[in-house]
């Protein structure tokens, strides 16, 4: 059996005398608050964004709140093949499926529908998976930043809360 040498690669940092103080670290970080008042007080920048009076700008794959779609007709596309449900890493979607009723045929385009389908946004990691798994297109990370909420039953999207952000059909191919 053969030797193998060894290198350490790694080496411990040596300080110097100033940075044993901290004095210099320490002045950084006062250099760059004095920096950001001047910008402030003297050129009038303004750093924060007045929230509910302005919205912040995103950048166009930003991936918002979920969203149900509907076809063409109005009806709905989701046909509860769980798609969605198998590929999220952090199984943050339930659905419950359920035959179509004949009288609610029209809302439908197939045998079966979404009875309950809910996002828990407490467990998604707005990874797009979900949308991406999709064939016919029903869901989609396109809503709205704002996420905020008082309590955790508001963190639950509900199919109907889905649909109801939306509105109407879409036209056309998924981009």
């Amino acid at each position: 059996m053969g030797t193998v040498n060894v290198i350490n690669v790694a080496k411990k940092h040596q300080f110097s005398w100033y940075e044993k103080f901290y004095f210099w670290s320490i002045g950084k970080g006062l250099w760059i608050t004095l920096k950001h008042f001047v910008k402030v007080a003297l050129f009038n920048k303004q750093v924060t964004i007045e929230y509910p009076d302005k919205k912040r700008q995103y950048s166009t794959r930003f991936r918002g709140m979920h969203s149900m779609k509907r076809d063409e007709k109005g009806r709905e596309r989701c046909t509860a093949c769980f798609c969605c449900m198998w590929i999220c890493p952090a199984n943050a979607i339930h659905i419950e499926a359920a035959e179509v009723p004949t009288d609610r045929q029209h809302l439908h385009p197939e045998d079966k529908f979404a009875k309950k389908f809910e996002i828990n946004l407490l467990r998604c990691i707005f990874c797009g998976l979900c949308e991406e798994a999709c064939p016919k297109g029903a869901i989609y990370l396109d809503g709205t930043g704002e996420m905020a909420a008082d309590n955790r039953e508001d963190l639950f999207l509900t199919k109907e809360r889905m649909m109801e952000k939306t509105g109407g059909p879409i036209l056309g191919q998924r981009i």
